[in-house]
């Protein structure tokens, strides 16, 4: 590894970049290195799949903004044209339009007639514009979408009481209103029986002549091209696989990609469940649905991971006492598992990050998401620990705790304890709390709608949350002592309170489903601690303060508990009150205040990650002998290299 290797890099508008270390790749064998290597190109092909999911003219726009990067020959240097390449950056970051966090829409730092300028100084020149493209096509198809902010305005619009598939600029579907969507979807759940297909997920959903229709994402549908370029480099890897479960896996993996059968996919997240005695693993397809306002259609996604061996330890720990946490949750026996079955975790470290985990990702996944999979089969869970480290790294004595966290005895306990409990609460909660619970027979897996998302990560913070305090965890030999739980419940109620609100712009609602999480848990603990949890005033400034932090603990049971029961039981009406209420507004005034105070502190709210460069190193007859890291390409280098080399669509 390079020894003068630099986590933190470039800075752009409310954004960092930062790189993560493959640490120990190297001890990983030639064959594991060869594996890793064609699960990361599988997970590069899919790119131009997530820009085109996150809005209609994404990548249109975004190949004619490459295109004046890379060909215009005028006065680089101008207002104009650095604007251009702050927004181009965005674009690549948030793979479209819409902020990567958010989901509004993005306005450029440069007017309509500085880019028509531009485009008609480099006709002058000679220069083509990108194939199908005119003038005048950009100026009516390209040109409303890009600047005008009333139209197409959100990604995701989760407002309550509008028609959130008319409103969301997502490209999920096409000409139908949200209850069309619902009732579609809503019939076939009725055939689906006990162990119902996620109906919806790999798949467009447009009307024509009066007829709902869905166009799926297969290998001969939509997204074609790029899916065909996935299986290539799948099957290559399947002839390298560490054992027989992984080539059954990737072999199910294609046959789903190929056939778009949702039955094939269930099929597939089951055999992976059972994949677990190999180092290397992966995830690439339509997982999440975070960026459907119903929660319904998936964003496509690639990850390529090993075993961090010696941390997994500790997750491994956690797993082996899954039946005894689920059995002491403060929720009512009704919605507990009697016996949890297949509860998988590991602490791995990000191989390649693709789709819509690239450049931001998450710090730890829990798969797969159907619930009836769960409850038969399991769950394989994952902490993400050169991500989370490369995170720790850059945040250093940035002056963020400094300047938010009321005392010095505080801030003390945060340094001792705050990196080990984060990890920490990470695993708990993907591991256990996603893993936790079970539905009431007959209770529809969609039932909460726009507010699934919400109750579910809310679900899943409240049980780690609840846990991290518990003693079996130093008898686990997990945290040194029963005072280090102190620091995550400080830096989670402050974050929830206050410092997640430097992610939005002012005047603005909270959007996200994790941050409406976070802001649900903080707010309704607050109301309800009777004084025990305090915002204070001191020298013009709003400070956190927790009078008694076990009384804290007993608030979170009651949350876990009530969430809990709204998921259990489908209780939309709960669930959209409680959200609503705790999870969505902002008072106007602290959050200026809290603006205020971060901009002094010149830190990106935001951070996201270049991934490394596999080089294949190949012999005289062509054939690949090893991979080499190269840590050394740039912000735009990578996203050019991709748009070149990935751009299938």
């Amino acid at each position: 590894m390079h020894k003068d290797f630099q986590y933190a890099g470039e800075r752009f508008a409310d954004i960092q970049i930062l790189r993560y270390r493959l640490n120990g790749f190297e001890n990983l064998t030639e064959a594991q290195r060869l594996y890793v290597y064609y699960l990361t190109e599988a997970t590069l092909c899919g790119r131009d799949i997530t820009f085109d999911q996150f809005g209609t003219k994404n990548l249109r726009i975004r190949k004619l903004l490459e295109h004046i990067y890379t060909s215009y020959q005028g006065n680089r240097s101008s207002a104009a044209f650095e604007a251009l390449i702050v927004y181009l950056k965005r674009i690549w970051f948030s793979n479209g339009i819409y902020h990567h966090y958010g989901c509004e829409k993005f306005l450029p730092g440069f007017s309509q007639d500085d880019l028509l300028s531009i485009l008609r100084e480099m006709e002058q020149q000679g220069v083509a514009l990108p194939e199908g493209e005119s003038l005048d096509i950009i100026n009516k198809e390209l040109f409303p979408v890009m600047f005008d902010p009333d139209v197409l305005p959100k990604r995701v619009n989760k407002a309550d009481g509008e028609d959130l598939v008319l409103t969301s600029a997502c490209n999920f579907y096409e000409g139908v209103t949200q209850a069309e969507v619902e009732s579609f979807y809503g019939s076939m759940k009725a055939k689906g029986g006990d162990c119902p297909p996620s109906y919806g997920l790999n798949s467009k959903l447009i009307k024509v002549d009066e007829v709902l229709l869905e166009r799926r994402w297969t290998c001969d549908g939509l997204y074609g091209p790029a899916l065909r370029k996935i299986v290539y480099w799948l099957e290559k890897a399947r002839e390298v696989a560490e054992n027989d479960q992984q080539k059954k896996v990737i072999a199910l993996l294609v046959k789903y990609y190929k056939s778009g059968d949702l039955r094939v996919f269930d099929e597939y997240s089951i055999e992976w469940l059972k994949e677990l005695s190999g180092q290397v693993d992966f995830i690439n397809g339509f997982i999440e649905v975070y960026g459907d306002p119903l929660g319904l259609k998936a964003s496509w996604e690639g990850l390529v991971e090993y075993k961090d061996l010696e941390a997994t330890k500790r997750t491994q720990t956690i797993s082996q006492n899954a039946q005894w946490f689920e059995d002491h949750s403060p929720v009512d026996k009704r919605f507990k598992k009697s016996v949890v079955k297949g509860v998988t975790a590991n602490v791995i470290c990000a191989a390649m990050l693709g789709g819509d985990e690239y450049p931001s990702t998450a710090i730890g996944i829990n798969l797969p998401n159907a619930d009836w999979i769960r409850a038969q089969y399991g769950s394989k869970s994952i902490t993400i620990a050169n991500i989370t480290d490369a995170y720790s790294k850059a945040a250093h004595g940035n002056g963020f705790m400094e300047e938010f966290v009321i005392d010095e005895r505080t801030q003390k306990i945060i340094d001792r304890y705050g990196d080990l409990c984060d990890d920490l609460h990470t695993d708990l909660h993907e591991c256990l709390g996603h893993g936790s619970g079970q539905l009431l027979p007959g209770v529809d897996p969609d039932a909460l709608k726009a507010y699934g998302n919400t109750i579910e990560e809310a679900r899943a913070d409240l049980f780690g949350l609840y846990y991290i305090a518990d003693e079996k965890l130093v008898e686990l030999g997990l945290l040194p002592d029963r005072k280090a739980y102190c620091s995550q419940y400080y830096t989670y109620m402050l974050n929830g309170l206050l410092t997640q609100l430097v992610r939005i712009e002012e005047g603005r609602q909270i959007e996200e489903a994790h941050m409406r999480n976070r802001a649900l848990i903080a707010r309704w603990a607050y109301e309800h601690s009777k004084g025990n949890v305090s915002l204070i005033r001191r020298n013009g400034k709003t400070y956190l303060l927790i009078h008694d932090y076990a009384r804290l603990r007993s608030l979170f049971a009651e949350l876990l508990a009530e969430v809990q029961r709204i998921k259990s039981e489908g209780d939309f009406e709960a669930a959209r009150q409680l959200v609503e209420r705790y999870a969505v507004q902002i008072d106007p005034t602290l959050h200026h205040e809290v603006l205020e105070r971060y901009r002094k502190l010149n830190l990106a709210p935001y951070k996201g990650f270049l991934n490394p460069w596999l080089k294949p190193v190949t012999d005289d007859s062509g054939h690949i002998v090893s991979i080499d890291v190269d840590y050394s390409e740039s912000y735009s280098e990578q996203m050019l290299r991709y748009s070149r080399d990935y751009g299938f669509l």
